[in-house]
């Protein structure tokens, strides 16, 4: 299914497909400049890649925080990326009548891990045509996702990713189950691991969510030995004073060696 999205290459490499970007589109020169990179680093390792950025931040904890320069600013910032570069995008919707409205631009519609049982809205997301990427709620078991593929499928879409996003941990924690990948993968779509959301730790008293960045090689690796199907990492060249996420996010800089380890250990699990 990830060779009908428009525009992705390497699909015959061998390798885990990768959804990466900002948490947030800031503008357009960040959001250019973070996609020429990856942009490089995923043709010169063969990763078939998907640029990721919100448009509009639906469910931030406070009132004040950033939550988007303007849906239809973003939204052509999103489509000039994929014009330029070549490549597919995402983005997040939060309401049925975003999805249609997303659709323009975009190529993958994604539903945020809070909405996930939100059936309308993944009707709404099924109905534009687009392929669908479920997140995976971190209040539900994997077992349970299988109710979500099936609203898309029943409404006469079958192009649906699913992406497991980590597991509440007490108030402010998350940990990844990764028994959960295999059992995502018995509805035969795609599974992703959102490598950074997994790090998060919410619910902070600040009202801004946490993170655990420096374990985010540790949870990739295991990840692609586990034989996830995609990546997701927000990354940001100074994630330190990015608008949304920064917490739990990956320096740019650091990409490339990442994404260099995790093609290694790809090819010694295709060997099995």
């Amino acid at each position: 299914m990830i060779e009908n999205i428009p525009n992705i290459k390497h699909t015959d490499s061998g390798n885990f497909f990768l959804l990466a970007g900002p948490c947030a589109i800031e503008g357009e020169e960040i959001a250019m400049r973070i996609a020429e990179r990856i942009v490089e680093i995923t043709n010169k390792l063969e990763i078939p890649y998907i640029f990721k950025g919100s448009y509009r931040k639906a469910n931030r904890s406070r009132l004040d925080s950033f939550a988007g320069i303007g849906d239809e600013k973003a939204l052509k910032i999103l489509k000039k990326v994929s014009d330029t570069f070549g490549v597919p995008t995402v983005t997040d919707i939060h309401n049925p009548e975003e999805a249609a409205i997303a659709a323009e631009y975009v190529d993958v519609l994604q539903i945020p891990a809070f909405l996930c049982r939100q059936t309308d809205l993944l009707v709404a997301a099924a109905k534009t045509g687009k392929v669908v990427n479920i997140k995976k709620g971190q209040f539900l078991a994997a077992e349970s996702m299988k109710f979500a593929v099936n609203k898309v499928r029943e409404s006469g879409n079958d192009q649906v990713i699913l992406t497991d996003r980590g597991n509440m941990f007490g108030y402010q924690d998350m940990i990844v189950d990764y028994r959960g990948i295999p059992v995502m993968q018995e509805n035969n779509c795609p599974v992703v691991l959102d490598i950074t959301h997994s790090l998060q730790q919410p619910n902070q008293a600040g009202g801004v969510t946490g993170g655990r960045p420096e374990l985010i090689e540790t949870v990739a690796k295991a990840g692609i030995a586990v034989g996830v199907d995609g990546i997701f990492i927000e990354t940001h060249p100074d994630p330190a004073n990015a608008k949304s996420d920064g917490a739990n996010m990956l320096q740019l800089d650091y990409l490339e060696d990442l994404l260099t380890k995790l093609v290694a250990i790809r090819k010694t699990i295709n060997q099995f």
